[in-house]
């Protein structure tokens, strides 16, 4: 009877974690991007994802974007935004720099070589 108690809790533990898993609302980080000499520079880490994971830049200013390569996990060695066609290895260099087109206001999607982690871009 006591065993039968266990192995309910734990089920009911086990169901309740996977409903916060997939359904929990999770706060994104964001920052605003640094404006300096008619530029503006963003920095995002790569450490078990992207920190931050939303970048925002303001429309019509220059900018560029640094990822600091600070994981060794083969999918986050590489970062690909597929609508700019640039597929960057940050295995190479410790600092990866990409430019950013900001013509346009809209949101620019990015993520790992292998589309596990994704963060984004939003020019505004």
């Amino acid at each position: 009877m006591l065993v039968n108690g266990l192995v309910i809790l734990a089920a009911a533990a086990l169901i309740g974690l996977i409903i916060w898993w997939f359904f929990g609302n999770f706060q994104k980080s964001s920052q605003q991007a640094d404006l300096a000499n008619g530029r503006q520079e963003g920095q995002v880490v790569v450490k078990g994802g992207y920190e931050p994971e939303v970048l925002y830049l303001k429309q019509g200013v220059p900018a560029e974007v640094t990822f600091k390569m600070e994981d060794k996990t083969a999918c986050l060695s590489h970062v690909v935004f597929p609508s700019l066609g640039v597929d960057k290895d940050l295995s190479k260099e410790k600092l990866a720099k990409v430019q950013i087109p900001t013509d346009k206001a809209g949101e620019i999607d990015y993520a790992c070589g292998m589309g596990m982690f994704h963060g984004k871009i939003v020019v505004r």
